[in-house]
């Protein structure tokens, strides 16, 4: 080998370190999971973000203003800067909406072309590992829905025509109406939840009102993920039960990011993590506890009975 070809290996090999010593001190700050807030004029939006580096490639997972969690067409970092692209199609507006921003200390801060033409700002927040370092220990079971009333939980528009309902001790979803909250917030807790869907009818349990259970009888033609027991675009049920118009149990531990869903007595979850909020949430602040609360905007009447939650103690 000549002396030449040899410094020319030599040369390539520094610029190619050289090139991916600048790559990876340019891309590997923004790598990870991010809780957003979009900023729009009426209200502030809870989204989500995932950036992945597979061999030089950037790819990224989006949670937006609803729907579930969807792979982006383009996402880029340079120069500092961060840009990802969020289809039109999904964000029911005329153009694509292009997200760009930078990093500043532990923020991620930026702009978006909103759908009605004016610009919207974003921050991001890196989202918390919410790993425990040893099992909880559990307090006394708390009754949330008492039969009667709905004492102890607000909707999510108190001045809605199509409220939700007390019928014959069940409590009874609106369809097309508003969510239904409850009054008190929680971190770690296992859950028992008693429901019955109609057919072609859709509900779900959110835990701390971030992350959806699905109660459904009408998305057979969507991803399994968005089947009954699932986690909202993250996690399908396995074994799946799609069972309408009777009364069915969910008991759900969530411990952390860790969730696990028995439905009807057999496990259809076990001990997966939720990677981040699912559409609906009611804010992206992952590391806080948070309400239980009960899907009312889809459609079909589905009514719940026995909702007890045991939280952990501190």
């Amino acid at each position: 080998m000549s002396s030449k070809t040899v410094l020319r290996i030599a040369l390539s090999t520094f610029l190619a370190f050289t090139f991916l010593s600048a790559y990876a001190q340019d891309v590997k700050p923004y790598l990870g999971r991010w809780d957003l807030k979009l900023k729009a004029a009426d209200k502030e939006y809870p989204s989500w973000l995932e950036i992945t580096d597979a061999n030089g490639k950037l790819s990224a997972q989006y949670v937006g203003r609803w729907g579930n969690a969807r792979s982006l067409p383009r996402v880029e970092i340079a120069d500092g800067k961060l840009t990802f692209v969020s289809p039109k199609e999904e964000e029911d507006s005329k153009s694509d909406l292009v997200f760009q921003g930078k990093l500043e200390g532990d923020t991620l801060s930026g702009t978006v072309n909103a759908p009605d033409g004016s610009t919207w700002t974003w921050t991001g927040k890196r989202a918390p590992s919410l790993k425990r370092s040893k099992a909880p220990k559990w307090g006394k079971p708390i009754t949330l829905f008492n039969g009667k009333d709905l004492d102890g939980w607000h909707m999510s528009d108190p001045k809605s025509d199509n409220p939700w309902k007390v019928e014959n001790g069940n409590l009874v979803s609106p369809g097309h109406g508003p969510e239904i909250i409850d009054d008190q917030k929680f971190m770690d807790f296992k859950l028992h939840v008693e429901f019955k869907c109609p057919e072609e009818s859709n509900s779900g349990v959110y835990l701390r009102g971030r992350y959806e259970v699905q109660v459904e009888t009408d998305s057979i033609q969507e991803p399994p993920s968005h089947h009954m027991g699932g986690v909202y675009g993250f996690i399908a049920a396995n074994p799946e039960q799609r069972v309408a118009n009777e009364w069915q149990t969910y008991d759900i531990t969530f411990v952390g990011r860790t969730i696990t869903v028995v439905q009807n007595g057999k496990t259809i979850i076990n001990q997966q993590e939720i990677p981040g909020i699912t559409g609906g949430a009611l804010d992206s602040n992952e590391g806080e506890p948070g309400p239980i609360y009960l899907q009312g905007s889809e459609k079909g009447h589905v009514q719940y009975r026995s909702i007890v939650i045991t939280p952990a103690k501190d």
